[in-house]
């Protein structure tokens, strides 16, 4: 891989990860066209905990927020929101735990499968359009665990985890500005650990990447991703994902004709 391929993919992943366009998938299909033939993840490991940290930095004072809550050792409206993010990554940690080798296999899957996998994302998000359940309500701990087996389902390539959460979210009444928020704090545990799990496994001191297209790749999946957290942030409050929905089956598409 070489300086200026590192810093594309990370571009993209920084782009894509809070886009509901599947960060993965497009990775995927990006090494493709690279020639990048590679099943070492640990490039995707550092650009996705470069999003995490793009994450911590735009949610700082929410964060701050949480914590300062639940030092309170009392059960209040952040208590409940922390537990409910907890709740929340129950599924994925079970698939994490579990399945982690054919997770890992899925990363090096074929254009033909992240076709599939996109269009599959670009029903999810039109359902989350047409389907109304009425007024909406505030964040509930049904939501965060439905939202969380979504989380789960999206560590295929090509099923936007961004897009499979909101929907979720969407669908089951909650409201749309805490639907985006939870998303994407809900992602942070589950990316830092599997980076962290890698680190001191020595996963990343043997990867075939090199440590500087890795570096590059983390640089520019930060400050990607910084930007595209608070664009996304408005965006699902004030817009249709219709046309993520379009973008998808065009792009699912054109992997099913390659």
């Amino acid at each position: 891989m070489s300086w200026v391929q590192a810093i594309i993919l990370g571009v993209l992943q920084g782009l894509t990860e809070f886009l509901p366009v599947s960060s993965s998938g497009h990775l995927a299909i990006a090494k493709g066209m690279f020639g990048i033939a590679s099943n070492d993840i640990a490039f995707e490991i550092v650009v996705h905990a470069a999003t995490a940290l793009s994450v911590i930095v735009v949610f700082w004072q929410d964060i701050v927020k949480l914590f300062n809550g639940v030092k309170k050792f009392e059960y209040n409206d952040d208590t409940k929101y922390v537990l409910m993010l907890i709740v929340s990554m129950i599924p994925v940690a079970i698939v994490g735990v579990f399945f982690k080798d054919k997770v890992e296999a899925a990363f090096a899957t074929g254009p033909l499968n992240i076709g599939c996998a996109l269009i599959v994302t670009a029903m999810i998000l039109v359902i989350s359009q047409v389907y109304h359940p009425g007024k909406r309500v505030a964040m509930t701990y049904k939501t965060a665990i439905l939202m969380g087996i979504a989380q789960a389902v999206a560590v295929i390539p090509g099923i936007s985890r961004s897009g499979a959460t909101i929907a979720t979210g969407l669908v089951s009444g909650a409201r749309k500005e805490e639907v985006a928020r939870f998303s994407f704090l809900m992602v942070l545990v589950p990316i830092l650990g599997e980076a962290f799990l890698e680190l001191v496994s020595g996963g990343l001191a043997h990867s075939t990447t090199g440590i500087v297209p890795l570096a590059l790749g983390f640089a520019s999946a930060y400050l990607s991703g910084v930007f595209a957290c608070k664009v996304m942030i408005e965006f699902v409050k004030n817009a249709s994902l219709g046309w993520f929905a379009i973008y998808c089956t065009i792009v699912g598409i054109i992997c099913l004709i390659w």
